[in-house]
């Protein structure tokens, strides 16, 4: 196990660290600036639509129930990762900047993935909230409380950060002799350390690790939730108070159907997809969920539908 890490941690060793990475997009696809003129826009709608959703929650007394408070957490994460993403990709690609200095790239690379990792734990958070509602409606006031829903966010935040720091740090013990193109659209750990001269095996086994704790970690406990609400409903007398039940859960289902859905096609038939085809279904699958997530909040969540109709002062 020393030697494992002895290239991560080892001492008076000295690294070959690039002044640059050279990040290399789309490979002979004519016309596909159009493609960023459109995450552009794409952009302004999340930024406008996540605003939007954060404003309401903040200024609304009567959204003070504490699933709003990771409801504004996931809109805060939206935000923030888009803005982290989407104006640098850019700036890379429209505007020709592919090379990146060393230390932008990992603080690129830092920010992107705890804005992504958040979005699943944000959605671990909701469906939480959806399980006690609806199997212990009684004592969700007592078990789900502002104090709890704080501190169940913060901890999410100090794990995806704690981690994704023990990603990052381990890249830099690598040394870059050789090539220093990341074969993707942004600075991805896989495509980085795979470019390393010395050992990369604490590397290799920090990329085995994150998704299965950021990825499929959640979508089982979300999996297996929503099976268990689903059985626990059954068990309910009339269909309506189970369509009554169920209603309060299609708003998380399809944010959990637009984050989880892309990714897995994408990791189950990387071997199949073409880089090209890899980084559009990426690309897109990090920026539409902040797109569509305000929307779906605002059409199927009831009282932020309201609470949007007093503000603009339509009556029915």
């Amino acid at each position: 196990q020393t030697s494992f890490f002895n290239s991560a941690l080892g001492k008076n060793i000295s690294f070959v660290r690039p002044a640059y990475f050279i990040i290399s997009g789309f490979i002979g696809i004519p016309n596909i600036k159009f493609y960023y003129v459109f995450l552009f826009f794409v952009y302004v709608v999340s930024v406008l639509g996540n605003t939007a959703v954060m404003a309401v929650i903040y200024l609304d007394h009567n959204l003070r129930a504490p699933k709003y408070i990771m409801v504004f957490n996931l809109a805060f994460v939206d935000l923030f990762g888009s803005s982290a993403l989407v104006p640098k990709l850019l700036d890379i690609f429209l505007f020709d900047h592919r090379y990146i200095p060393y230390n932008d790239c990992l603080t690129f690379l830092f920010f992107c993935y705890t804005c992504l990792s958040m979005q699943t734990l944000n959605l671990v958070g909701l469906c939480y909230d959806r399980l006690i509602a609806i199997i212990f409606p009684l004592h969700y006031h007592l078990k789900v409380t502002h104090r709890f829903m704080f501190s169940l966010i913060a901890s999410f935040w100090v794990f995806v950060i704690f981690v994704v720091l023990i990603a990052v740090g381990l890249l830099t013990r690598l040394s870059f002799c050789k090539s220093v193109l990341i074969n993707s659209y942004f600075c991805d750990h896989g495509q980085i350390f795979r470019l390393a001269c010395n050992d990369r095996s604490p590397s290799f086994a920090i990329s085995m690790s994150l998704p299965v704790l950021l990825l499929w970690f959640p979508l089982m406990f979300i999996l297996f939730s929503y099976l268990y609400i689903a059985y626990a409903l059954s068990k309910v007398a009339t269909v309506k108070e189970r369509v009554k039940a169920f209603k309060t859960c299609t708003a998380h289902l399809s944010l959990v159907a637009i984050y989880f859905i892309p990714i897995l096609i994408t990791f189950t038939m990387s071997s199949k997809i073409h880089p090209n085809g890899r980084i559009i279904n990426l690309s897109l699958t990090s920026v539409f969920p902040p797109m569509l997530n305000p929307i779906i909040y605002v059409l199927q969540t009831q009282e932020i539908k309201e609470s949007v109709k007093k503000m603009f002062k339509i009556r029915k």
